[in-house]
């Protein structure tokens, strides 16, 4: 998820090769890692901040170590220095934001202090003491395409996306294509809400597509309502941020899943050791590099299935590209050549569909 990216291409630039300061020798804090982090939403929102808040807790558990927290900083400059500074002026050297909208304020933070590290989910901005991460959702997406395909009778699935950015037309390219593994004749109905957090507008899009005799519903949406939803209609359903099943446990048979400790703890300790060398591009995360992973199979997913989408989740840890060529979108114009594999700047300028995929707004 990322917060209202207006310019979401800012974000591909800026991973994909925009100018940024790299450190010249890794970073040494002063003193031991003592953590903070600055939750966007409350910590038991259903979805973003709460698969923040959960790797906060194992962070702490797997370094032996207490992260402070403080929740609901909203993306304004007046509302995060105070709470970063705050943490500072206690002692806190390694803070971790959550924020798209952090970006520069966290930029103009880790400037002055040098000394502090610096951690942003979703950011853009990245520097000596400041790295920006954010993950190949893609992936995930795609096997949860697989097992939607799987259970749909009618092979017509729906998506309850929030806004027409890259990073959420991925998400439903992936989908459509990994149901296509399972049913070549599968096809994605994707709704914008307009909105990351809505459920009133998610409600409204869920029941739409339902109404349309989709019997799958997928998501890049930041509340359970879809799932929800499904449940309410009899149907299935595959989620995001955080295992859906809690919420709808008939219809959710697969959720992309944060688990954003695989990239904190092994960072923290590189942090400690003096070892750290963040990226000039930040850190773009895939499964097998501590990128979002699946919650998956629901219990209707046939065995059959549920097997083939273990084996394609190996297949991306040991090197496959979802995005490889050929790919065509639905147009029929070529995107990607026999051979060839999508940039990381064309993935987050996404504004194209592959084939079986209907967009409505």
């Amino acid at each position: 998820m990322i917060r209202r990216v207006a310019t979401c291409a800012a974000l591909g630039l800026a991973l994909a090769g925009q100018a940024q300061t790299a450190s010249a020798a890794p970073f040494k804090p002063e003193g031991t890692p003592k953590v903070a982090m600055v939750l966007y939403g409350p910590r038991t929102d259903g979805g973003w901040s709460q698969a923040f808040e959960e790797s906060r807790v194992r962070t702490e558990q797997a370094l032996g170590i207490q992260i402070a927290v403080v929740e609901g900083i909203k993306e304004s400059a007046s509302a995060i220095r105070p709470a970063v500074e705050l943490f500072i002026k206690r002692g806190y050297n390694v803070i971790i934001g959550t924020a798209f909208g952090y970006s520069d304020a966290f930029k103009e933070l880790a400037e002055k202090y040098p000394k502090v590290a610096f951690l942003n989910g979703s950011g853009t901005t990245n520097g000596p003491n400041l790295e920006s991460f954010y993950g190949r959702t893609y992936e995930s997406h795609y096997l949860c395409g697989m097992a939607a395909g799987a259970v749909s009778k009618e092979g017509k699935l729906g998506f309850v996306a929030a806004n027409p950015f890259g990073v959420v037309n991925w998400t439903i390219n992936a989908y459509e294509m990994g149901a296509r593994q399972i049913n070549p004749k599968a096809t994605t109905t994707a709704i914008y809400t307009g909105s990351w957090n809505d459920p009133v507008k998610e409600r409204a899009a869920a029941e739409a597509l339902a109404g349309q005799g989709i019997d799958v519903i997928g998501q890049h949406v930041d509340t359970p309502t879809p799932q929800i939803v499904a449940q309410e209609k009899g149907i299935h359903a595959t989620g995001h941020h955080r295992d859906m099943k809690e919420f709808a446990p008939k219809a959710s048979v697969c959720s992309l899943v944060w688990f954003w400790d695989r990239y904190l703890i092994p960072t923290i300790k590189k942090i400690g050791a003096g070892t750290w060398e963040p990226s000039p591009y930040g850190a773009f995360l895939s499964i097998k590099d501590g990128g979002p992973d699946i919650a998956c199979c629901g219990a209707d997913v046939p065995k059959e299935a549920a097997d083939r989408v273990k084996a394609e989740r190996q297949a991306i840890i040991d090197g496959k590209k979802v995005y490889g060529g050929p790919l065509a979108d639905r147009d029929g114009k070529e995107r990607v050549a026999a051979g060839a594999t999508l940039s990381d700047a064309d993935l987050w300028k996404m504004d194209w569909f592959v084939p079986g995929v209907v967009t409505q707004r």
